[in-house]
């Protein structure tokens, strides 16, 4: 029943929009929330009280937290369509990169969205060196991504690259950042292909409603780290 699984979320969310795509690989209904960064909803406190962030899939009264983990239990839960590869290894192998994305994303790429000078320019190089061993990575487990490797479907990896291959050259723009994520050539046709997928294309939010969204984020970052 869709009343038994809520979501919530805000629109320009790299990791909201996964949960979304994951529900609806899996042909989940569920009721949506639309929560305000800026005065969270009492429901959101309740659900996620050590973060106080989205997105929140709450299922049959229980809350389950954080994107990657949120992903783990809708695979487990619903077991229709996989996402996972079902060899061991080739899980593991997954939860690696995934977990990889997630740090280059927020300890690094995010950090220098909001950085200035040499800070901003040193962390723009680990950048650098993540999304080069991410297109390598591409390259060399194509099996890993279904949308890379030509398929019709859409597998773990695909919805949590989502966050390089569309949302980190949002931040490159809004954020004037020297990465240059889509130069790197497995990146560049991996995300060709995945923003055609049907499922992809109903649930992603437009640049041109996402880059002034960032662009405002950015100037409430730094003129905050201004006073």
């Amino acid at each position: 029943m869709a009343t038994e699984v809520k979501l919530l979320g805000i629109w320009p969310s790299p990791f909201v929009f996964r949960v979304k795509v994951a529900l609806q690989l899996k042909g989940v209904g569920y009721e949506y929330f639309e929560e305000d960064p800026f005065n969270k909803s009492p429901k959101l406190l309740e659900s996620n009280p050590i973060h106080k962030k989205v997105p929140v899939l709450i299922h049959g009264g229980k809350p389950i937290n954080e994107s990657l983990t949120i992903l783990e239990y809708i695979e487990e839960t619903w077991q229709n369509n996989p996402l996972l590869p079902q060899d061991p290894y080739e899980r593991a192998t997954v939860r690696f990169w995934a977990k990889f994305v997630d740090d280059l994303f927020w300890n690094k790429a995010f950090a220098a969205f909001i950085a200035k000078g040499e800070a901003k320019e040193k962390i723009e190089k680990e950048v650098i060196e993540g999304l080069e061993k991410i297109d390598g990575a591409i390259k060399e487990k194509s099996n890993l991504f279904n949308s890379a490797a030509g398929g019709e479907s859409i597998g773990f990896l695909d919805i949590v690259f989502g966050v390089i291959g569309y949302w980190l050259p949002i931040y490159e723009e809004a954020g004037s950042m020297q990465t240059h994520t889509q130069k790197f050539p497995a990146i560049a046709e991996w995300t060709t292909k995945f923003v055609n997928h049907p499922v992809i294309k109903e649930n992603l939010p437009s640049t041109e409603s996402l880059l002034p969204f960032f662009r405002q984020v950015h100037e409430f970052v730094s003129s905050a780290s201004n006073n």
